[in-house]
């Protein structure tokens, strides 16, 4: 059914004034009424209608509506008596505000009279109006002409928009005309503020069908049912569940206490303020007895207007409440503390600050609530509800629903708190346990980056560059199973037996497996409970710069990435092997050839899976990244993260290293096949002196001497032929290294007073920087190094 203009309507007259008193818009009802058609009277002034001495403007009943009887002049000249009903209508497109001015023509029977209203009024038992099929009224009880503060004699035969302009008459009346159109009841529910109330309140209006004895419909009956504490208690109800859903989405303490201020804004308050005990004065815990004065640093604060500019205090900022202002009284008591401007406590309150109260006076605000933030016996800080748009006060309801909400914010707080102080704790743990700095060697360059968790929690990823013999290294990452202490601990423990295995040389298939051995009987020691099991990937690759050759082996980890001088990035096909602590299976290794100038990308599995990609897209994303040239490793590490890691956080642990291999030039390797003669131990030495005339070392010429003296003629007593001499520099180290083919190591010990032998070794380890032994296929080799820096100052 189209809608009606009621200009249209002639059972009614209808007449629009504007602001000036000039007449605007005049209908068929109103010629009817007075005779004037509308183009005598529509453009003069309203008051040459009027039969008395007022003007043009309808006095009286506040500024939006008027009522009462008018005497106004026909076009035969006699006068008419007329109750008017007028009401302000709001100006719309930047037009003036007018008034629109209407009396029914047709006030149809008396209700008595009328069976219509009678049948609906006897079975109304609240407010009811009726009206009939063309959307007039024909009658109201006397609820609802209590309502709508006018009297019931003179509102048959008006439109429901006539009795003002607010947008709930509107609604009203299209729901009127779809249920004279479908003939089904129809539940409208609406806010509003009755005549003569100063707060609104919810109202449903059942709108329902009237039929004759033919099932015809007839005109519709609409009771209204004041629901304002049923729609109270939803709103509570919805406001606690809200704030069970959208607080504590994170463990964030400050995104936690602004969620508490959001939930409530403007739900419940027109301004909220969180404020926590500062931890640091009490240890890093909020103290067991709070007592004033109580320091509480603003944490979150939210407010209907823009940039909250009822608070006195900014984010971050920590104030000091002193005894007898609510903050610090509620917080000693462990009650909310409700203050108002009604009942005069709210001055009282505040006038242990002048800025606050000045405050009050400014917006307007006339009621306050403090409700104390405890959990698990522990008191956080306070929440601070305030109310100055609303004009209602809070009520007892209100108290026990904040306490509610503030309750719920104070554990995700509280779980947010230890989280963050474990968190801490953790991550100081792995800061300790993780290298500080990469050693410099002579074979790589490196770098590395380490971002923990941002959700999960501190896991037990890690990495590490170990310096070995003969100039080669050690590059290691690994990945613990879990998150936290624990996790951080197993890290440590593996980083540490690493390191031990890689000092006695074994090969990546060997260390891999005694570290498999490792975990295995960690998780025996940690118990038959399931949850302490103990798992890990790793990767372990040894570069020798000399040879320039690659081993390497893997322990359920992500295969590493290899970047070629002059090609593009490529994953390394190397063996998955199982992970470490599932015991009895073997790894296997493989070996590479890498040109000078390769750069190696070793990672946990963090940087490349999500929930948004899975590992291959990952993957393929990493290699895009390394494949951008760039000036330094630091850059290229900063580039893989901002490609992978856009927003600077990860669901898991991430560590990335970065190597690029450098190759020892021929001309800085001198080696020599040893005869196995004693004689012949002179004219080796000759030459080492001669080598290391060449290579202008003059300074180490004492040192080396002695050295090589020892470890050959070790070799040639000890060991088994062919016995094969080698020795390898850089700016700073000069390295000896005897090999043989028996696989009997030597041993450092204490000889006596009249021992002819036993001196050698021990010659060694005091004139070098360090000395070993590592095991090859072929046998053994002693290797001592020499520090040539100390040696030329």
């Amino acid at each position: 059914m189209s809608p009606v203009n009621p200009f249209d309507d002639a059972a009614t007259a209808r007449a629009v004034v504007d602001g000036s008193g000039t007449l605007r818009e005049w209908n068929e009802g109103a010629r009817l009424l007075l005779g004037h058609p509308a183009s005598e009277v529509v453009g003069r002034p309203a008051a040459d209608l009027l039969a008395d001495d007022r003007d043009g403007t309808p006095p009286g009943r506040g500024d939006d509506r008027w009522s009462g009887t008018l005497a106004l002049r026909h076009r035969d000249g006699h006068t008419v008596s007329v109750w008017v009903l007028a009401h302000r209508r709001p100006a719309a497109d930047d037009a003036p505000a007018t008034w629109l001015a209407v009396t029914p023509l047709e006030s149809g029977p008396e209700p008595e009279d009328d069976p219509l209203v009678r049948a609906a009024l006897t079975q109304s038992p609240c407010a009811t109006m009726i009206f009939d099929d063309r959307l007039l009224l024909r009658g109201v009880n006397d609820a609802m002409a209590g309502l709508l503060g006018l009297p019931p004699d003179r509102l048959r035969g008006l439109r429901a928009t006539d009795f003002g302009d607010r947008p709930q008459n509107a609604e009203l009346e299209r729901q009127m005309r779809r249920v004279l159109a479908t003939g089904r009841r129809h539940d409208l529910q609406t806010r509003l503020r009755a005549v003569g109330e100063s707060r609104a309140h919810a109202w449903n209006a059942r709108i329902a069908p009237l039929t004759d004895a033919d099932g015809r419909v007839r005109g519709v009956c609409v009771s209204a049912h004041d629901f304002t504490e049923q729609h109270r208690a939803r709103e509570r109800l919805q406001l606690v569940n809200e704030a069970s859903v959208r607080i504590g989405t994170t463990l964030d303490v400050t995104r936690t206490a602004q969620e508490l201020a959001d939930v409530c804004v403007p739900p419940l308050a027109d301004f909220v303020s969180v404020d926590l005990l500062d931890p640091h004065e009490h240890g890093g815990e909020p103290a067991a007895v709070v007592e004033p004065p109580v320091g509480l640093r603003r944490t979150a604060h939210r407010s209907v207007t823009e940039d909250c500019p009822q608070s006195v205090s900014e984010i971050g900022r920590l104030d000091v409440y002193p005894a007898g202002s609510p903050q610090a009284e509620c917080l000693l008591s462990g009650q909310a503390i409700v203050a108002s401007v009604a009942y005069g406590d709210l001055e009282r309150w505040l006038r242990w600050d002048p800025v606050r109260l000045r405050r009050v006076e400014e917006y307007g605000i006339h009621s306050t609530m403090s409700v104390p933030l405890q959990a698990r016996g522990t008191t956080l800080g306070v929440a601070v509800f305030t109310r100055f748009r609303r004009p209602d006060p809070f009520t007892h309801d209100d108290v026990l629903l904040a306490q509610e909400v503030s309750a719920r914010a104070a554990v995700c707080i509280d779980n947010a708190r230890r989280y963050s102080r474990e968190r801490e704790a953790t991550l100081t743990l792995q800061r300790s346990l993780l290298p500080r700095w990469l050693p410099p060697t002579a074979a790589v360059q490196a770098a590395s980056r380490y971002l923990p968790a941002a959700r999960s929690g501190v896991g037990g990823d890690w990495f590490d560059v170990i310096p070995l013999s003969g100039m080669r290294v050690a590059m290691v990452v690994g990945d613990v199973v879990g998150h936290g202490i624990p996790a951080s601990a197993t890290m440590g423990r593996l980083r540490t037996a690493v390191r031990t295995l890689a000092d006695i040389d074994l090969t990546p298939e060997e260390l891999l497996t005694h570290l498999d051995d490792l975990v295995v009987r960690l998780s025996e020691e940690s118990g038959d409970d399931r949850a302490g099991e103990v798992g890990a990937t790793c990767l372990y690759v040894v570069y020798d710069p000399v040879s320039r050759h690659c081993s390497m082996a893997r322990a359920g980890h992500p295969a590493p990435v290899l970047i070629p001088p002059d090609g593009p990035p490529e994953q390394v096909e190397l063996p998955s092997g199982p992970p470490l602590g599932v015991g009895g299976l073997p790894f296997e290794s493989a070996e590479l050839e890498l040109r000078e100038g390769s750069v190696l990308a070793l990672y946990t599995d963090g940087l490349v899976e999500s929930r948004e990609r899975d590992t291959d897209a990952g993957q393929a994303l990493l290699r895009e990244a390394l494949a951008a040239p760039v000036d330094s490793l630091d850059a290229a590490c900063d580039r893989v993260l901002h490609t992978l890691l856009p927003a600077g956080s990860a669901a898991d642990d991430v560590a990335l290293l970065l190597a690029r291999t450098r190759g020892l030039p021929t001309g800085q390797v001198a080696t020599w096949d040893i005869p196995a003669d004693p004689a012949l131990v002179a004219p080796v030495r000759k030459q080492v002196l001669d080598q290391l005339s060449d290579w202008n070392l003059l300074e180490a010429t004492f040192t080396a001497e002695l050295v090589v003296s020892e470890l050959v003629t070790n070799a040639i007593r000890y060991g088994s032929p062919p016995i094969r001499l080698r020795l390898i520099h850089d700016t700073a180290t000069l390295i000896c290294e005897v090999s043989d083919t028996s696989h009997t190591a030597p041993h450092l010990r204490r000889a006596r007073t009249w021992d002819e032998g036993g001196r050698g070794l021990l010659l060694v380890a005091q004139l070098t920087q360090r000395w070993g032994s590592r095991h090859t296929t072929e046998g053994k080799t002693i290797w001592a190094e020499l520090g040539l820096l100390d040696e030329e100052e």
